[in-house]
């Protein structure tokens, strides 16, 4: 699988992805080395709700897997990722197209790979916005993602002398 994992490949399959497709999400963007994405949800009359606004699910729907599959393609084979936890928050209605931008940093991969060097499971939180056409924030997800370093790739023994914190990491 991973020899094919490559942005164009990732990106055009998804955008053929039947549950992307019918609901109007479409990746425009992936950077070579997976660390940022961008997203956009086309408002069309199948994805309206009884306001004639952004059905909610599609909204939710917008920013899921993106992470999981950024971390895929930063961590590769080594690596156990999956999405664990999600919430969103509404704060306007989507009443035009939206998109969000994806970004993960070198910080976060750096913790990432400290925290889970020795086998242990570790738990990145990491909070996107959803914007309308005019660059309003329409909602805000935060997503919880499980990744663990597989066993045949740990390491004897956790921890160095540049050991990051949590409260360094930076999404």
């Amino acid at each position: 699988m991973y020899k094919y994992y490559k942005p164009n490949i990732v990106r055009r399959a998804l955008n053929l992805w039947p549950p992307f497709w019918g609901a109007g999400i479409k990746i425009t963007y992936i950077s070579d080395d997976f660390r940022a994405v961008d997203v956009n949800l086309k408002l069309r009359w199948w994805n309206k709700n009884a306001n004639r606004t952004q059905y909610g699910g599609s909204i939710f729907s917008l920013t899921d897997p993106i992470y999981a599959l950024m971390l895929i393609g930063i961590l590769g084979h080594e690596y156990y990722v999956w999405d664990k936890q999600a919430d969103i928050n509404f704060l306007k209605p989507g009443s035009s197209d939206l998109n969000a931008k994806f970004v993960i940093s070198d910080d976060c991969i750096r913790w990432i790979k400290q925290q889970t060097a020795a086998g242990d499971k570790c738990f990145p939180e990491f909070v996107v916005n959803v914007m309308n056409a005019d660059g309003d924030i329409v909602a805000k997800v935060k997503r919880v993602l499980y990744v663990r370093k597989k066993p045949q790739f740990r390491e004897d023994g956790a921890g160095s002398a540049g050991d990051i914190s949590s409260d360094e990491v930076h999404q």
